[in-house]
């Protein structure tokens, strides 16, 4: 049984913490490896370079509307395919655990689970901007 007074706060919690993920996995991206060395890693992986900067972009615009609450279940929906991409080109390789050596897709496939949940359950409370109007 859902219990409606505290569903939209349990939402709101894993909203904010899938959000904070993102902006924290872009950060990595722009401060530690540098926007430049990204887009080195994904040529390296026989991506376009062009591909990580669009990665970042979505990283960042995603986990601020996340945090937000701004159109939350569509920016969840937008961003598992950045997911599904580090799964299949990274992760997926180096098995299912992500203790193994180059992190498996354990961790990975957890978030999808985590933003299927927030494109399901709603925007929750404190959205700025709910997906769909009541």
């Amino acid at each position: 049984m859902i219990d409606a007074r505290t569903a939209p706060y349990a939402i709101l919690v894993l909203r904010v913490a899938l959000g904070l993920l993102f902006l924290a996995h872009a950060g990595l991206k722009i401060f530690v490896f540098t926007p430049a060395g990204t887009a080195q890693f994904f040529g390296s992986l026989g991506l376009p370079p062009v591909l990580a900067y669009l990665t970042i972009a979505v990283e960042l615009a995603g986990g601020f509307a996340l945090i937000a609450g701004i159109f939350a279940r569509i920016a969840a929906v937008a961003l598992i395919p950045v997911l599904l991409g580090a799964i299949f080109t990274v992760h997926a390789a180096a098995g299912f655990f992500f203790t193994n050596p180059n992190g498996g897709w354990e961790f990975p496939a957890f978030w999808i689970v985590g933003l299927v949940a927030v494109a399901l359950g709603g925007d929750g409370a404190h959205a700025l901007r709910p997906t769909l109007k009541a």
